[in-house]
């Protein structure tokens, strides 16, 4: 029995909301390449979509097998190997029986790996042989196992600026790209915000249970002029808000700043010369990361949600980052409000 089956995929792409011609040519291009069995990049601001897209590409395809996905954000070589390749009994304290990994669970399906940018150099030697090879071992076993799922990944990260700073492998990275979809940020395609906003509006008012309010012309026009740097997660939150506090009948937004205002990616008005340490030298990359994590911690009162939508990365990758700040002992973290609560919402 084949793997692969006709499917409808306009019923594939119903989930994602949009008229905008940039999504229905990513939609056209997405059912050239549903089918086979190459690796998939999919890139875009936080907040785009990525997984939505992984996911529809995923039903575009036919494949017989599910949808599995992972965060890889924070997960060190250890946990990245037992979660994708499982273990074997006694392959290590506390392993009392087998644990089966993703790559099994997602077997004729498509395992989806999100932020890939942050996995660590030793991770991605493992990604990559398995790639290329379709094999692996389980941890603590010395039985080969095949792969059949498809890969398709995900980061907001800038993969060739991370290429020329070494922190990504050139053969991962070109491995991956043999089939690559961008997203464009929400601001790109503003004409969807008014079809997004009656999507999200009448799904949080079915989950309150309240009549579903609508919005007037003039708060669709405040929406279009705002930059939204957390893109359509940003919106669906901002629309559940609304929903749970306007009166009865109207969607009320509270005033937002317009697109010029937004700096999605520079936390404050920071003056980089200022960067420079005392003695005169330049600030190793380490330490102006520390400084700019600091000062976006500082603006957003400690919520490190916000402070990840302005420095333009997931919260995961914030939250790796304080842990790594913090079990390094590094003062700079100590005193920042709320980086101890690696956890929050």
């Amino acid at each position: 029995m084949s793997a692969i089956k006709p499917v409808d995929t306009t019923a594939a792409f119903a989930p994602i909301v949009t008229s905008d011609r940039k999504m229905q040519s990513i939609f056209r291009y997405m059912e050239v390449i549903a089918p086979t069995t190459q690796p998939v990049l999919i890139t875009g601001e936080t907040g785009t979509g990525k997984e939505l897209i992984a996911r529809a590409l995923h039903n575009a395809s036919g494949r017989s097998g599910g949808f599995v996905s992972v965060n890889v954000a924070g997960l060190d070589d250890i946990m990245f190997s037992d979660t994708l390749f499982g273990h074997d009994r006694g392959s290590f304290t506390g392993a009392d029986r087998v644990r089966k990994g993703l790559i099994e669970t997602a077997a004729m399906g498509t395992l989806f790996l999100d932020e890939i940018g942050d996995l660590s150099s030793a991770s991605q030697v493992k990604l990559l042989r398995l790639m290329q090879e379709s094999e692996y071992y389980q941890l603590g076993s010395d039985r080969l196992k095949t792969s059949t799922a498809r890969y398709v990944v995900a980061t907001n990260c800038n993969l060739e600026k991370s290429l020329e700073n070494g922190t990504f492998r050139s053969d991962l990275y070109y491995r991956l790209c043999s089939h690559h979809i961008h997203l464009p940020a929400l601001r790109e395609r503003k004409y969807d915000i008014p079809l997004l906003v009656d999507f999200f509006a009448q799904e949080a008012a079915e989950e309150m249970r309240r009549p579903l309010p609508l919005p007037s012309t003039d708060t669709i026009e405040e929406l279009l002029k705002y930059g939204f740097p957390g893109n359509i997660r940003e919106l669906k939150g901002l629309i559940s808000q609304a929903v749970a506090t306007s009166p009865p009948g109207t969607l009320f937004i509270p005033k937002l700043k317009p697109a010029s205002l937004i700096s999605p990616v520079v936390p404050s008005d920071i003056n980089f010369r200022s960067l420079a340490l005392p003695s005169g030298r330049m600030p190793t990359l380490n330490e102006a990361e520390e400084f700019l994590i600091k000062d976006a911690l500082k603006v957003s009162a400690g919520n490190q949600r916000v402070a990840a939508l302005r420095l333009g990365i997931s919260r995961q990758a914030l939250n790796k980052r304080l842990q790594r700040g913090i079990k390094g002992g590094t003062e700079l973290f100590a005193v920042i409000p709320g980086a101890e609560e690696l956890n929050d919402e």
